[in-house]
């Protein structure tokens, strides 16, 4: 299941959001080798893509560090309408057998407040 946590971000502000990532079983960072990490933010649930902002969501280096970065810029968060929002982080890998597993790892609901500055 994955870590809920509500977030603040200033409009028309950078954004980056450092998530490390713990393995349950070892209690020792994740490693995140050969991992892919995608992020995004909706005004609801049944937002169209339109209604949508993807992070740039990277995995830091060295990936052993369990460490993913989502960022967005000024200009991005600029374009945001004041308001809630939900959001959610997956990282995507293959299995032994060479299957896709997907895990969400953050979610959860970002709050955008106004700027009054432009």
């Amino acid at each position: 299941m994955a870590h809920y946590e509500e977030i603040e971000i200033d409009q028309g502000a950078d954004v980056a959001i450092e998530v490390h990532l713990i393995n349950s079983t070892t209690q020792l960072a994740k490693d995140l080798t050969n991992h892919s990490v995608y992020a995004k933010m909706k005004k609801s649930y049944n937002s169209d893509s339109a209604d949508s902002l993807d992070f740039t969501a990277i995995i830091a280096v060295p990936e052993t560090s369990g460490i993913i970065n989502l960022t967005l810029t000024n200009a991005q968060t600029d374009t945001l309408k004041s308001g809630r929002y939900l959001y959610d982080a997956e990282i995507h890998y293959l299995d032994s057998d060479s299957q896709l597993i997907v895990e969400r790892v953050i979610e959860g609901r970002i709050t955008v407040t106004p700027s009054i500055t432009r």
